[in-house]
């Protein structure tokens, strides 16, 4: 990511900064680390720098991670590796935060999604087509279908009132790499940043589906019983229902007490098939 800088020591200050955070891998140093670095105070570091480049030093580290996740996968390489090097794939700070994020509803995320900007592109994946939508926060949107125009007007109704745009050059490589990882079954597809809306008990569920290893199924009472709500296992079934980002919340790893395959947004044939690449079915 370009900053030119004229000299003086404020933006000495600055490249300092930046030097340190484009220096990272997987894990971007916090501003108190930077500020202790530098040896200034986190809050003048901050005002600084959001003063000189117009963002703060996390958004400068979450776009710099974005471009070398492009920059990876236009190079040649696989886009499961490229977001694995670009450290969309590690447990950093950025996920530690998402997760603690999980079913928040942000500032601008009104009703219908008034005030958000989501982008979002449908590509093709090995259990038909697959739709990923984002804010500017994380994924708000990951959906399976067979027909493009009603995967666009599912996402457009429920965003009614959000800012919308389809395909842009980052979505597009961003959806891309989620098939690749859908089709792989890879684990790191739970990492996900996201944004996405919940009641508490939702957000708890949804929680708890994603600490569920690749490989393993849960039955919705044992769900209940792990949050302490025993005689919830309806609810449970219901927060499974209505989750909104297939597989990054792995709603299909969660079964009937007997065994059995319930109910799945997307369709019984595609959490079979989930459950299988992931060695799943034989578990119980």
């Amino acid at each position: 990511m370009d900053m030119t800088l004229n000299d003086g020591p404020s933006n000495e200050l600055i490249r300092a900064a930046l030097a340190l955070i484009d220096e990272a891998d997987e894990t971007q140093p916090t501003l108190n680390e930077l500020g202790e670095r530098l040896g200034v105070s986190p809050f003048h570091l901050q005002r600084t720098f959001k003063k000189a480049l117009g963002i703060s030093p996390r958004e400068y580290a979450e776009a710099t991670r974005l471009d070398r996740f492009k920059m990876a996968v236009r190079a040649g390489g696989t886009v499961a590796g490229a977001l694995y090097e670009a450290g969309y794939g590690s447990s950093s700070r950025l996920y530690e935060s998402a997760a603690r994020r999980l079913g928040m509803t942000p500032a601008s995320y009104g009703k219908g999604g008034k005030g958000a900007r989501i982008a979002y592109a449908i590509v093709p994946c090995e259990l038909g087509l697959l739709l990923v939508a984002a804010t500017t926060t994380g994924v708000c949107r990951i959906a399976f279908g067979d027909d493009d125009a009603a995967l666009s007007q599912l996402l457009s109704e429920e965003f009614s009132r959000a800012e919308i745009e389809r395909d842009s050059e980052d979505i597009e490589d961003f959806a891309t790499a989620i098939a690749d990882l859908v089709d792989n079954a890879d684990t790191r597809l739970t990492r996900l940043p996201l944004d996405v809306q919940a009641s508490a008990f939702q957000a708890q569920v949804w929680q708890h589906l994603r600490t569920i290893p690749s490989g393993e199924t849960r039955s919705y009472g044992e769900i209940a019983k792990a949050l302490g709500q025993p005689n919830a296992s309806r609810a449970v079934a219901r927060a499974c229902a209505t989750n909104s980002v297939a597989v990054a919340v792995p709603c299909h790893r969660v079964i009937g007490s007997d065994g059995s395959l319930r109910g799945y947004r997307w369709g019984l044939a595609r959490k079979k098939r989930l459950l299988a690449r992931e060695g799943a079915l034989k578990t119980r």
